[in-house]
């Protein structure tokens, strides 16, 4: 196997561990501090905008949901280019490494009080993520040869260090917070902030070190290989900073979700330029992946509630009381990652399975799945909030428990398939890119999610009112969502010609 930044080389003999090529692991561990860093941050972050920069005030529900909503949108967005300058400027390695430094930065910025400053630091993340995240993803892919039938399985296993590393964040975090460094209120995000910026520098470091294991993989090619090439990427690094900036706090979350469609469909439109040159099937192969990227959108715009609505939710409307121990709001953000981590491997096991009996289902069935199950967690919810509501105004903390394990087994049908997917039906010369149109469509469906969590919280906070209605709404589109895409799996099937 060759890859689209290195020579042509025959994919290396790489040590086998737990039945997986010993770099996988590598990767896993990477990404495992580069995900704690990011969750670590992310619980804390509406209820930090609220509490410092609205003075506690709910009627800043609906601002920091949109903030929240614009900064995961640009996160995933920004992939597009870090995808794209791996696969034609630095190469993968050299690109994780510079938005692993860029990324440090801008954790420790956001702990300065001033808004400008936090806003430019989250700008910072934003970009040096972006150089980060999809390329990581993309050197999974390239550890398996063409055909291997463990790919789908070591993304899987790869999809546990990232929410493993999310997992631990909020518990860890949250308690650094409030138990050692015993900070109060506003004051406690702070060393929130602190903690995740530590952990990236660990993900730095492992990467640094670790990316021996990889061989030829990922490297820059020969007419990459100019040290100055590194000099010119973090001098855009530096002007797209501001500009990114300027996106989330000027422009505001409706013109950037116009931008944001616009940047999807040029991406479409090189990709299937690039598949017309290669053929008939490549064309029909991109297509089906674009197909399934628009249920992507759907997905990821009303799963992406945690960090936003569900917060607010859990906050006021969840009974977290336990026999006098209050539930820590940020926990919640740790029942996700604790379904992944038990049900990933279950699930992946069963795919092997089903594979055997050659009755896997196929990929568009497992997005339908994922999209189901995601509605079924807002079923709870609706049921909840409809006849569970007790005398204090708030529903059992169980509801919201498991209306994350049921969106969790779906995210397990669609996130990890979704990412094996891009490099199995994208342009072999463009599977940057194609993860960044991956993680674009997810920037999508994250930026609809903050405005649709804006308009659950209303003008003054939200209520049980406004949470069942604007819930009822996300069971239903989700519902036909799934359903439709069981209707059109055939279809879609025929277009990958035997890509599973």
């Amino acid at each position: 196997m060759t890859t689209s930044n290195s020579t042509a080389a025959p994919l290396p003999e790489y040590p086998q561990l737990l039945g997986h090529p010993r770099p996988l692991w590598m990767l896993f561990m990477s990404e495992f501090w580069e995900r704690f860093a990011f969750y670590g941050m992310r619980w804390a972050l509406t209820l930090y905008i609220v509490a410092q920069f609205w003075d506690g005030n709910d009627a800043g529900q609906a601002d920091a949901s949109r903030t929240y909503g614009a900064y995961l949108a640009l996160v995933y967005a920004t992939a597009v280019f870090g995808g794209y300058v791996a696969d034609k400027i630095l190469g993968y390695q050299r690109s994780i490494l510079l938005g692993a430094v860029v990324m440090a930065a801008g954790l420790f910025m956001i702990m300065l009080p001033s808004h400008e400053v936090f806003m430019l630091g989250l700008a910072t993340i934003i970009v040096g993520n972006g150089l980060f995240k999809p390329n990581i993803s993309s050197m999974v892919g390239q550890l398996y040869a063409p055909g291997d039938s463990r790919r789908d399985r070591g993304f899987t296993l790869f999809y546990m260090g990232i929410n493993a590393g999310a997992l631990i964040a909020p518990v860890l975090t949250s308690i650094l917070a409030n138990k050692v460094f015993g900070t109060p209120g506003h004051h406690s995000y702070n060393v929130v902030f602190a903690a995740s910026g530590v952990g990236m520098l660990i993900s730095l470091v492992w990467f640094w070190f670790g990316r021996r294991q990889l061989g030829p993989v990922g490297r820059p090619s020969p007419e990459m290989a100019n040290p100055m090439r590194v000099v010119y990427v973090a001098i855009g690094v530096l002007v797209a900073i501001p500009l990114v900036y300027l996106l989330m706090d000027r422009a505001g979350a409706v013109v950037l979700q116009w931008l944001l469609t616009a940047l999807f469909l040029g991406v479409g439109v090189m990709l299937v330029i690039e598949a017309i040159r290669t053929g008939r099937v490549q064309i029909q192969r991109v297509i089906a992946m674009l197909i399934i990227f628009t249920f992507n959108v759907l997905f990821w715009m009303f799963f992406e509630q945690a960090g936003s609505s569900f917060n607010f939710l859990a906050q006021h409307i969840v009974d977290r009381d336990l026999g006098g121990w209050m539930f820590p709001i940020g926990w919640f953000q740790s029942v996700n990652p604790v379904a992944i981590v038990l049900l990933a491997p279950l699930i992946a096991l069963a795919w092997g399975w089903l594979d055997k009996r050659r009755i896997e289902p196929s990929i568009p069935r497992k997005f339908g799945l994922g999209l189901i199950g995601n509605a079924l967690g807002f079923a709870v919810l609706m049921y909840a909030l409809s006849s569970l509501v007790g005398d204090n105004g708030m529903i059992p903390l169980w509801t919201l428990v498991l209306c994350y394990v049921l969106q969790t087994a779906g995210e397990l049908c669609l996130s990890p398939i979704g990412l094996s997917m891009v490099t199995k039906l994208a342009p072999v010369r463009l599977v940057g890119l194609g993860m960044g149109g991956w993680f674009l469509s997810t920037a999508i469906g994250n930026n609809l999610a903050g405005l649709f969590a804006a308009h659950v919280s209303g003008e003054s906070g939200m209520t049980v009112d406004s949470a069942l209605s604007g819930y009822t709404s996300g069971f239903w589109i989700l519902l036909g969502g799934g359903v439709l895409l069981f209707l059109i799996a055939p279809l879609i099937n025929k277009l990958m010609h035997g890509v599973r």
